[in-house]
C-alpha cells in the first residue's frame, strides 16, 4: 500500500534547478535513506512533501489519515520555551480534543434530547480517542522519553535555548517519538547526537514498524537501519532496493556501463562524421553519405552526468608551536554551574586528540575555555608560545545576511575576487552557491564556507566542534585526508568513531571528569 506518492516534482531557487520531473514513492514499512551531495535537495524534498514549501510543479499525494512527524535539522526552539513544554507539545492535538469534549459538555446544559444523542456520541468517542493515546498520563509518558533520551540529567525546566546543539536535537526527538507518528521524517537525526543516543536511535528505528525517511550521511548508521536507498544526483531521484552499500555496488556498476557506451558511441559518431565529410561532395558516395547523416541526426546522444566539484581541503601550515600547546591546572568549566571536576590536562606539540563523551558534559565549553571565549570557574589555562590556532564552530550565526564571497572576503582583505571565488570553489562550492548568501544554503555547504575560512589561515593548531556535521561522504573523506597530513596538533569534537579511531593519538573521554551524570 502506498503512502505517499510524488509524481512529476520539478523545482528550483531562481535559475538554479534542484528537481528535474522525478517520482517518489513510500510503501507501508519501508525504511528509506534519501542520499546525495551537499546542496542537491534533500531538505528541500522533505519540505515539499510535508508542504512547508510548494514545489514548481508536480504532485505530492499522501494516503488518508496520516499523521506525519517530521525532525527538522532547522526547526526553532525558542527562548521561554522548556524542555517540559516542548515535550507536552506533542500533545497539543489532544488537549485540543479535550477542549472540544468540553465545549460539547457547556452546550448539553442547553441542547434538545436528539442534539443530545449526537453529543454524546461524539463525547465518547473523544473520551476513547483520549485514553487510546494516553492523554491521561501524559505527565509520566514526557518523563519516561525525557530519562531514556538523558533529558532529564538537567532539568525538564531547563530553557531550550541555553541547551547543546545535540540537547536540542534531543529535545525535537523526544517530542516526535512522543507524538507516534505513522510516518517518521528525520532530516539528519545523528548530527550532535552522542554515541550512546545514537545507539539507541538505532535500536529505536530497528524496531519500528511503520515507515520511515532518513537523510543521513553516517554511512554505517544507514547500513544499519534502511531498506530502500533513494539517491539525489543532477536533478534526479533514483531509486535502490538494499542498504547503503549494495547501493553503491549497483551505482558503481550502471555508472561504469554508461561510461562505456558513452566511449562507444563517441568513437562511431566520430567515424560517421568523418564518412559523411569525405563523401557528401561525391556524386557516387553521396547517398552513401546521405544515409549516414540520417543515423546520425536520428541518433541518441549518451550524456554522462556532469561530475560534482569534489572539495580539496589543505591546511596552510603557520611555523611550529612550542613543546606544549596548552596546560591546565584544577581548570574548572562552566557558566554558573560548574560542567567539570578539577582538571590538570596538557597537550603537547603534534598530539592528535579526539574529545568524546555525551552531549551537554561540556566538550564545547572546554574548547572556548582553552581560547578563552569562556572565562574559567577556577583554575587556569596557560597557552604555549608561537600558537596560530584555528578554531571551527559547531554553528554559524542565524543572522548572518553576508554571502560567501563576503564571508571570505571579511575574514581575508587582501585576498583578490578570483583568490576568494577559487578558494570557495576548492572547497566544492559552485558558482550559484558562491554568489548565495550563507544562511540559504544547506548544512553542509554552510560547513564547507566554514572550513574555506580554516584552510586558508596559517595555522599549527586547530580546535575542531564536530566538524563533521552535515559533511556529505566525500567532504568528509577528503577532511580525514587533510587532517592526516596535517603537521600541526588539533583537539576534535567528534560523534563519528570511524572518522577519527585512526587518526588521533588519544582520546579524551570526558564523561570521566564532568559533574553531569
Amino acid at each position: 500500500m502506498s503512502i505517499l506518492n510524488v509524481t512529476n516534482l520539478s523545482h528550483g531557487f531562481g535559475d538554479r534547478a534542484i528537481f528535474n520531473n522525478v517520482s517518489f514513492r513510500l510503501l507501508k514499512g519501508e525504511h528509506i535513506g534519501l542520499i546525495g551531495a551537499n546542496g542537491e535537495g534533500k531538505s528541500t524534498f522533505m519540505n515539499i512533501v510535508t508542504g512547508k514549501l510548494m514545489p514548481d510543479e508536480g504532485n505530492i499525494e499522501w494516503a488518508k489519515h496520516v499523521r506525519i512527524g517530521y525532525l527538522d535539522q532547522h526547526a526553532v526552539l525558542e527562548k521561554g520555551m522548556t524542555i517540559r513544554s516542548v515535550l507536552q507539545s506533542a500533545f497539543s492535538y489532544l488537549f485540543e480534543l479535550e477542549e472540544k469534549m468540553n465545549r460539547l459538555y457547556d452546550a448539553m446544559a442547553t441542547a434538545d434530547e436528539e442534539a443530545m444523542q449526537v453529543m454524546i456520541e461524539e463525547t465518547g468517542t473523544i473520551q476513547d480517542l483520549l485514553t487510546m493515546h494516553d492523554f491521561y498520563i501524559i505527565d509520566s509518558k514526557v518523563e519516561e522519553i525525557a530519562h531514556a533520551l538523558g533529558l532529564d540529567e538537567f532539568g525538564l525546566d531547563t530553557d531550550v535555548t541555553e541547551l547543546s546543539g545535540g540537547q536540542r536535537t534531543k529535545v525535537l526527538l523526544g517530542k516526535l517519538l512522543l507524538e507516534k507518528p505513522d510516518i517518521l521524517l528525520l532530516d539528519e537525526p545523528t548530527n550532535y547526537l552522542d554515541v550512546q543516543h545514537i545507539e539507541w536511535l538505532k535500536r529505536y528505528l530497528l524496531d519500528y514498524e511503520n515507515a520511515f525517511i532518513l537523510i543521513s550521511h553516517d554511512i554505517p548508521f544507514l547500513n544499519s537501519v534502511v531498506n530502500i536507498i533513494y539517491h539525489m544526483e543532477n536533478q534526479e531521484l533514483n531509486r535502490y532496493v538494499g542498504d547503503y552499500d549494495k547501493f553503491m555496488e549497483v551505482y558503481e556498476m550502471k555508472k561504469s556501463q554508461l561510461e562505456a557506451a558513452h566511449k562507444r558511441q563517441q568513437k562511431e559518431i566520430k567515424e560517421l562524421e568523418d564518412f559523411v565529410a569525405r563523401n557528401k561532395a561525391r556524386v557516387s558516395t553521396r547517398n552513401m553519405a546521405m544515409s549516414r547523416q540520417k543515423k546520425l541526426d536520428k541518433m541518441e546522444i549518451i550524456e554522462l552526468a556532469k561530475e560534482k566539484p569534489k572539495p580539496e581541503f589543505n591546511f596552510r601550515e603557520a611555523r611550529a608551536a612550542s613543546r606544549y600547546i596548552f596546560q591546565t591546572e584544577n581548570l574548572v568549566i562552566g557558566y554558573e554551574e560548574p560542567l567539570s571536576s578539577p582538571l590538570t590536562l596538557a597537550m603537547e606539540r603534534g598530539e592528535k586528540i579526539a574529545l568524546i563523551g555525551a552531549n551537554g558534559i561540556g566538550k564545547t565549553t572546554l574548547l572556548k575555555s582553552i581560547l578563552g571565549l569562556i572565562p574559567a570557574l577556577d583554575g587556569t589555562v596557560t597557552l604555549g608560545d608561537y600558537l596560530s590556532i584555528g578554531y571551527f564552530e559547531q554553528e554559524m550565526a542565524s543572522d548572518n545576511t553576508n554571502t560567501c564571497i563576503d564571508e571570505i572576503w571579511s575574514e581575508f582583505p587582501g585576498f583578490t575576487q578570483y583568490e576568494v571565488r577559487s578558494a570557495l570553489a576548492k572547497c566544492g562550492l559552485t558558482t550559484k552557491h558562491i554568489e548565495s548568501q550563507v544562511r540559504v544554503l544547506s548544512g553542509g555547504e554552510q560547513a564547507k564556507v566554514r572550513l574555506c575560512k580554516l584552510i586558508n589561515r596559517e595555522t599549527n593548531v586547530l580546535l575542531l566542534d564536530e566538524p563533521t556535521n552535515h559533511l556529505d561522504v566525500d567532504a568528509k573523506e577528503e577532511l580525514k585526508r587533510a587532517l592526516r597530513e596535517y603537521r600541526g596538533s588539533f583537539l576534535l569534537i567528534c560523534h563519528e568513531p570511524d572518522f577519527y579511531e585512526d587518526l588521533v593519538t588519544k582520546v579524551w573521554d570526558c564523561s570521566k571528569w564532568t559533574t553531569k551524570k
